[in-house]
Order: C-alpha cells, then structure tokens, then sequence
C-alpha cells in the first residue's frame, strides 16, 4: 500500500512532532507502507508556493525508492506550466494544488487550466479539503474547507485524475453521485478522514461507492499514520476488495496523456 498523502515540513499554526523524510521513511516502514507520494506542507501557505518544490525535491533526494515527490503548481503564479512538465518528465505521481490557502476560485479558469495540463500530461492532480478540523484549527486560519461541488466540477469540466484527501462522507457522497461511472472513474477518494464505529461512514462508503474508489493518505505529520490501519481494522463489513493503489491511479492518469 502507498500512502499518496505524507508531507515534510512545518506547519504555520501549531508545532509538528518530526517533519523530516528519515523520520517519515521510519513511520511508513513501521505502518507497513510502501512508500509514499510526499508534497512540502509549508508550501501551501506561501505566497510562491512553487519555491519550496526545491526544498521538496532537496529532502526527498536521500530515499529515491520510498519517497516520491509531487510538486505543487500554483496556476496563478508565473511558470506553473513547467512545474506541471517537469513533474512527467520527472515521474513525479501527481501534482498538489491549495486554491482555498491561493484565495483561487476552487473550479475557476486557472484551477481548470491546472487540472488539463496535469490530464494531457499524464499527471494526478492531488487535492486537499482541509489541513485540519473545526476543533482544532487556530483562530487565525480562517480558509474554509475545499467545497466538494468544485471537485465535482474540475472532474465534470476536464479530463483529469483527481485525488481527493481529507474529505468526510457528506462531501464524498455529494461528489461520486453527481459523477457518471465513467467520471467517477477518474477520482479517487481518501479513506482516513472517515468515521470508523459506531458511525461506520467508512464501511458504508465502501459498501456503496466501492473500495476502489479509495486510497490512504496519511497526512503525516498532521495526524497519525496509525489510525489509516485502525480505520481498515476496525471496518464492519470488511472491504469486498482492495483499496485502490498509487499504481494503479497513475496508470489511469498516464493511459490520458497526450504530451
């Protein structure tokens, strides 16, 4: 199993306990884990978020067979085109994008200019609906979450392979049914953010909407990689199937290449 959603770095409204790759590559092999697509947290809160794609690339270097980077594309900001082109000439799995921390309209023009370049070159484009939730989060960030009904649109609108992380039930639902078979197909949902017993949102999501359509991201160091294998555990029924795999969802996003 791939966790498709670690970070590396430091987070702007409380301290993080070890935010390095050496310690994330320990956490994964103790969970279990593959390896993992790794974004860098601060760069969603700055205002160049593509300068800590260095700073990515620079950390992860050391751990090439566990640690893969996905590069954040800001598709307001100059030379975000290329960050989407090195990321496939690369092998980068997905690109990140935080139009909500931007001050972007979620499923404007730039955020669907973002999601086609990442289709036509073969890139996931990987989404986050919150960092954190309302009883924890710092009176100081004020950025609600991403709206569910503008992941609807950038997957309706476009052609792209979207991974949605952080997402509860509510949102999930109001996405994968408003989606043909065929455009949900092309999104991905993260499990970790769901209730387990007694509330089952876990297990019901995989009952209706199918494992398949899952993934685990982890969001370390924000949370804990432990409860992604808690959640699975504890899952009545049981998943009928396998939870999707990074492989499989960038095979998806490389059979829409077209450059």
């Amino acid at each position: 199993m791939i966790d498709v959603g670690a970070w590396i770095g430091d987070y702007p409204f409380r301290p993080v306990p070890h935010p390095e790759p050496a310690v994330l590559v320990r956490v994964l092999e103790r969970e279990g884990f593959a390896g993992a697509w790794v974004g860098h947290l601060p760069s969603a809160f700055w205002r160049d978020a593509h300068a800590g794609n260095a700073v990515l690339a620079s950390g992860l270097a050391p751990f090439p067979s566990v640690l893969r980077p996905t590069p954040v594309a800001r598709p307001d900001w100059p030379g975000w085109e290329t960050v989407v082109d090195d990321a496939a000439r690369t092998g980068a799995p997905a690109v990140r994008a935080y139009p909500m921390q931007w001050g972007l309209s979620p499923d404007g023009a730039a955020m669907r200019a973002l999601a086609d370049r990442c289709a036509r070159r073969g890139r996931a484009l990987l989404l986050t609906t919150r960092f954190e939730d309302g009883r924890q989060r710092h009176p100081m960030d004020q950025v609600p979450d991403l709206p569910a009904a503008a992941v609807r649109t950038l997957v309706r609108e476009t052609n792209a392979s979207v991974v949605l992380t952080a997402a509860g039930r509510d949102g999930i639902e109001e996405i994968a049914w408003g989606l043909t078979d065929a455009e949900r197909a092309r999104i991905w949902f993260d499990c970790t953010w769901l209730w387990g017993p007694p509330d089952a949102h876990c297990a019901h999501l995989f009952a209706t909407i199918g494992p398949e359509r899952f993934v685990i991201a982890t969001a370390w160091p924000l949370r804990l990689a432990q409860q992604a294998r808690a959640l699975l555990a504890l899952a009545d029924p049981p998943p009928r199937a396998p939870l999707a795999d990074g492989a499989q969802i960038e095979a998806a996003a490389h059979a829409r290449a077209i450059g």
